[in-house]
């Protein structure tokens, strides 16, 4: 049968990550630099993502397809490399599809596929732990009191200044949603760029804050709206404020915010702040 799928010119795409939020089935991902269609089965043809291209990367095609097979899924798959294979494996189990996972690492076996499998499968049960409190001992959910304003310190030189941050992890993958630091708290979600741009990071925005960071062109940002959405609903948040890099790849994180605030059925005032690649605020 013939149906409607999108289809991205490698050529064009540039990376920026602007198509991801765009995108609710998740089938897209940001893999080796580029937009690619990780999973047919989770594409519904109606191009939603289209609009947020701006190099017009992205359209949509006629083309037979017949009923899922998955073993037709990774013979594509597979000359994409290890990275993709990887996507398309988790996005398996993100939905719940334990049968074409299972039919997917089947044909893997079968045809030899160069690739980690018992690695892989180890990685994501571990993940599912690390979401559950478990995991690597350096996810462990802790906070501290913020110093209080005072002279400084007379053994301390005064341009030394100190770390505002009062939470750990920092990661959004590794925060836990029930960390009792984040209830009705003022969060900060940052792309990991911005500490290294701006400057006095910790004085402007760090301060009396609940940190939590990431990267929307390195990381899964449907993952994360999944992920912010839960702590948002958990935690109900006063506020949150989004700070994001003035590249284009850096504005999904804006983007990817506002759909988990909406998700989380929450009324949530949101600010967001550009920085700009020398440290300037846009």
């Amino acid at each position: 049968m013939k149906r409607k799928i999108i289809k991205i010119d490698e050529e064009k795409c540039t990376g920026c990550g602007n198509c991801i939020p765009d995108c609710p089935e998740g089938a897209l991902r940001i893999i080796d630099g580029k937009a690619r269609l990780v999973s047919d089965l989770f594409c519904d043809g109606l191009g939603a993502c289209i609009g947020a291209c701006p190099v017009d990367a992205i359209r949509v095609e006629e083309r037979e397809a017949a009923p899922y097979d998955e073993n037709k899924v990774m013979e594509n798959i597979v000359r994409a490399g290890v990275n993709t294979i990887k996507a398309h494996l988790k996005h398996l189990k993100e939905h719940g599809e334990t049968e074409y996972l299972h039919e997917a690492m089947r044909y893997i076996r079968e045809n030899n596929v160069d690739f980690p499998a018992q690695e892989f499968m180890a990685e994501i049960h571990g993940h599912d732990n690390a979401h559950a409190g478990g995991g690597c001992p350096g996810a462990k959910a802790m906070s501290w009191e913020e110093k209080k304003d005072g002279p400084p310190q007379a053994e301390e030189p005064r341009e030394k200044p100190a770390s505002e941050l009062r939470n750990w992890p920092v990661q959004i993958k590794l925060v836990n949603p029930d960390a009792p630091y984040l209830k009705n708290a003022d969060i900060l979600i940052t792309a990991d760029c911005v500490p290294f741009a701006y400057a006095s990071f910790h004085r402007d925005f760090v301060k009396g804050k609940i940190v939590l960071m990431g990267c929307p062109k390195l990381d899964d940002l449907e993952y994360y709206i999944e992920k912010l959405a839960e702590i948002f609903k958990t935690a109900g948040p006063k506020s949150v404020t989004v700070i994001n890099m003035e590249v284009p790849c850096c504005h999904g994180l804006v983007t990817g915010v506002q759909k988990a605030i909406k998700k989380s059925e929450r009324k949530i005032p949101l600010s967001a702040i550009t920085v700009g690649i020398k440290g300037n605020i846009l």
